[in-house]
Parts: structure tokens; sequence; C-alpha cells
């Protein structure tokens, strides 16, 4: 019963950062951000938001990291508005790597083909 709570919360705290960074962030390194999944603890005191970026550049996705860490204080407070809980979990971002496995994979299997 409780995996149901944390998936939920899991799932409206997605929506919401995608909402904060949309409307409230104005930074332009986070232009681009993407929350692809967020991974609750158990207790609800921390979450790993994942999150994709439209370029590939190292120089972008650095850009994009340190403008997510810079704005954790505002989505956390946005967070606090929106949402009833009574403590708003520890905010962690970290660049999803499945879209770029999926690529690899699909191009591993291209290449068996030829």
């Amino acid at each position: 019963m409780a995996n149901h709570r944390v998936d939920r919360v899991g799932m409206e705290i997605k929506r919401e950062v995608n909402e904060i960074l949309r409307l409230k962030v104005r930074d332009p390194r986070v232009q681009d951000v993407t929350i692809t999944d967020v991974q609750m603890l158990g207790d609800l005191s921390a979450a790993k938001v994942y999150y994709t970026i439209h370029s590939e550049l190292a120089s972008d996705n650095q850009k994009a990291q340190i403008g997510l860490e810079k704005a954790t204080g505002t989505i956390k407070r946005e967070l606090g508005k929106n949402l009833h809980m009574y403590k708003i979990p520890d905010l962690s971002f970290e660049k999803d790597q499945s879209i770029e496995y999926g690529n690899k994979i699909d191009e591993l299997l291209r290449q068996l083909d030829r």
C-alpha cells in the first residue's frame, strides 16, 4: 500500500516540476529540460529527478545540470505551494541515460541486420 503512495507522489512531483520549469524558472540553461521520471525514497524524504535535454552537446548537458541545481530552491518553494505535504522532499537531479542507451541498442540491432 505504501509503495502505491510513493509512486503517486513521484508522479505528482514529476508533473509539478515540469510545470514549474516551464512557467516559473527563467534560467535559459533549463529551457529545454524535460523531466522524465522521479524516484522517491520510501519515507518521501528525498526524490531523485531524472531529466533529459534536447541538445546532445556535453556543454549544454553540464549547463542544464548547473541550472537545475541553482533552481532547486525555487522548485522546492513552488512545490510547497502546490503540493499538500508535511515536508517537501530534497531534490537531486540526474540526467536520464535511457534514451541514449535505447539509441545505442537500436544501432546495434541495425548493424546485425547488415
